[in-house]
């Protein structure tokens, strides 16, 4: 018996729970409930990194492990289920996300925080990948989050300093250091894009050897520098001539992503955002999967394309259709391919885990080759995870219905509904930095946000509103 299918989306960190011996640092998901396992051993460093990485500050770890006062723990709802001199775990339930009535309720599954200390780049989700190119010197020095800047010659310079949109242009805060071969600073930085430039004696410069350039759109050349957050390796074929990373980020160009020789084979470092990234080789011209990478994706060639996940995965559920032979769930995060994310079947439906970064997105699932969308037609669902900007409508009391559409959503007219905030209409939605343009729907009726005078006409002859975001909002 077929009925009609649900959406769940839940958090899933990291899979595993190991019980045998002692853990290092564990998060998982297991029956329902979110594990947490760890040493009371670890370094300082590490147990600050593994705290940073899971948003787990307001837990008390730090505390728990020195003292053992638990009461940060069982005030968020934490069981202690084993606790040992060298190591303990805690447990909590897993709150799951099933709200689908209305495909915009389908928002805000997990907040995107910059860990502490680190100057966030100036855009991130707005670039789908990101590569130094240096001539004449090495790409910036890095260790762990500190970046050397590195600016060659200038000996008989008395000053110089450096400023960038990291340290939102400050002309005094960063002053470098003169070595035998030029000026150094070391910065604590995010990953993703930044930009900058050298104070030489009080003149402005752009890094003379950085490739990578850009107009800020107000006049100003800026050298651009990525913070690296992954270095794609492979391990052999030290006599090729040449390799190529190519991958969804970069669509599958063949002669972008050139990959350096090492003393075991081939390396690139690039930024990549927070999803799901699926690549391939190009060794010599012949194309080819990861060989030491054994998380893959089929591909339309009836080949496999091999997947870098970064972030946190999500469960994508489809409960009922016990008949189908097939589910295939396909979206805006995927370039709606068809032959790619084939769900597993499970005793209440479907189900796949999928990485995903801040963002607004759609989806449907395509059910023994027949779409199907929210409330069981085909139409798209909706949702957003880690919205940084609400929208208001105000002066519409009495209206019954409102929704929001934009480019952030693909102009949908009737998937972001807004909700109700006493006389006003509210919706949270992720936006990245830049220009964005939007209208309202009320009660069926486009209208122009009457709040904002920033405006600009539309084919329709109708106008839509413009809204900027400044970097660093989300």
């Amino acid at each position: 018996m077929r009925k009609t299918g649900g959406l769940l989306l839940l958090l899933l960190l990291c899979c595993g729970l190991s019980w045998g011996q002692p853990p290092s640092k564990n998060y998982t998901i297991r029956n329902g409930r979110m594990w947490i396992e760890l040493s009371k051993n670890l370094s300082e460093s590490s147990l600050d990194s593994f705290i940073v990485q899971f948003d787990l500050a307001e837990l008390g770890i730090k505390t728990f492990i020195r003292t053992g006062v638990r009461d940060s723990l069982q005030k968020l709802g934490w069981q202690l289920d084993k606790n040992t001199p060298d190591y303990f775990v805690i447990s909590k339930v897993l709150e799951g996300f099933d709200k689908i009535g209305n495909p915009a309720e389908k928002i805000l599954f997990t907040e995107k925080k910059d860990e502490k200390g680190l100057l966030a780049p100036f855009s991130t989700t707005q670039v789908p990948f990101g590569v130094n190119q240096f001539r004449n010197k090495s790409d910036f020095r890095t260790s762990d989050s500190i970046v050397t800047f590195f600016l060659r010659g200038y000996p008989n310079a008395s000053k110089v300093i450096l400023s960038g949109s990291f340290i939102n242009w400050s002309t005094t805060a960063l002053n470098m250091t003169l070595t035998d071969s030029g000026w150094i600073r070391q910065v604590k930085l995010g990953p993703g894009k930044h930009w900058y430039k050298f104070i030489v004696d009080g003149n402005w410069i752009t890094d003379k050897d950085n490739v990578n350039q850009e107009n800020d759109g107000q006049g100003n050349i800026n050298s651009v520098y990525y913070k690296p957050n992954i270095t794609v390796y492979l391990d052999s074929f030290a006599q090729a001539k040449k390799v190529v990373l190519s991958g969804s980020f970069n669509d599958w160009r063949r002669n972008e992503l050139v990959m350096k020789p090492t003393a075991r084979g081939w390396a690139l470092s690039l930024y990549l955002p927070e999803g799901t990234h699926t690549y391939r080789f190009i060794v010599d011209g012949r194309w080819m999967a990861d060989p030491f990478n054994p998380d893959r994706m089929p591909n339309e060639y009836h080949d496999f394309n091999s997947v870098i996940k970064i972030g946190k995965p999500y469960i994508f559920r489809l409960d009922g259709f016990a008949d189908a032979r097939q589910v295939v769930l396909t979206g805006s995060f995927n370039k709606w391919r068809k032959d790619e994310l084939f769900m597993k079947r499970t005793t209440t439906g479907w189900e796949l885990p999928y990485t995903l970064g801040a963002g607004n997105y759609s989806y449907h699932f395509i059910i023994d080759g027949k779409v199907a969308g929210a409330e069981g037609r085909q139409e798209n669902f909706f949702f957003v995870i880690a919205p940084n900007h609400t929208f208001r409508l105000k002066g519409f009391a009495q209206a019954k219905e409102v929704y929001l559409s934009g480019d952030f959503n693909d102009w949908a007219p009737a998937t972001f509904r807004m909700e109700r905030e006493g006389d006003d209409w509210i919706f949270n939605v992720h936006l990245t930095p830049g220009k964005h343009l939007y209208k309202f729907v009320v009660d069926g009726k486009w209208i122009t946000d009457p709040a904002n005078k920033d405006w600009e006409q539309n084919e329709h002859s109708s106008g839509n509103s413009v809204i900027w975001i400044e970097p660093g909002k989300w």
